[in-house]
């Protein structure tokens, strides 16, 4: 990935979040062919304010923006490429907000406390996810959740999708239990564990009260 501008700042994606590139859009529909179904197992209900974080082309903020009705969602993402395409994918949507911004600096780009953080496909290329998740903590109401949704550890040639293996490298992806090793030091707990068949799984967290 090239170095893309974040305000008046140069930031180099691919330093920040190794493996985390966008990918096609017709195996990524392929693989997630029922984005509302998977927010609504996730636990987003109406009237929330959620964040998603790395929100790419807006895929999943659509449908979050869809299930929350009066709720309100904020897509972050380091990309201003990107933030143009999810703003394009919530064409007349009046309940989202855009944030161009690195996520390890969400404690200073969100204003008011949220609800719910989502990170889909990301987490994995984080260099430091305890701090990572502290900053999604900071940004949320006492008793907020933050989901994570995460390839199963399985080996990459395993994980076909129209065909050809997809996803991160193997030694990349997290097993829950690295998840939730990683995350709670942060003042998570976990909640739950939702199965996201077939290669994945969302981890939800609540936040210590």
């Amino acid at each position: 990935m090239s170095a893309r501008q974040a305000g008046d700042r140069t930031i180099d994606q691919d330093r920040l979040f190794p493996a985390t590139a966008m990918p096609d859009s017709t195996w990524w529909h392929a693989l997630w062919p029922d984005p509302d179904g998977v927010v609504a197992a996730l636990g987003i209900a109406p009237g929330m304010t959620v964040i998603d974080l790395g929100c790419g082309d807006g895929y999943f903020t659509a449908a979050i923006a869809r299930r929350l009705g009066t709720g309100r969602v904020v897509g972050v993402d380091l990309d201003s490429a990107m933030l143009a395409q999810a703003k394009a994918a919530c064409a007349g949507m009046e309940n989202c907000a855009w944030l161009l911004g690195d996520a390890m600096e969400l404690s200073r780009l969100i204003a008011e406390p949220a609800d719910y953080a989502l990170i889909a496909n990301t987490f994995h290329g984080v260099p430091d996810k305890t701090a990572l998740a502290r900053e999604a903590g900071v940004t949320l109401k006492a008793g907020g959740h933050f989901a994570i949704v995460n390839w199963h550890p399985i080996p990459r040639e395993t994980t076909t999708v129209l065909g050809e293996p997809r996803g991160p490298r193997t030694e990349l992806r997290l097993s829950p239990e690295e998840t939730r090793a990683v995350v709670e030091p942060a003042g998570f707990k976990l909640e739950a564990l939702v199965e996201l068949p077939p290669y994945h799984y969302g981890a939800v967290f609540a936040r210590a009260q």
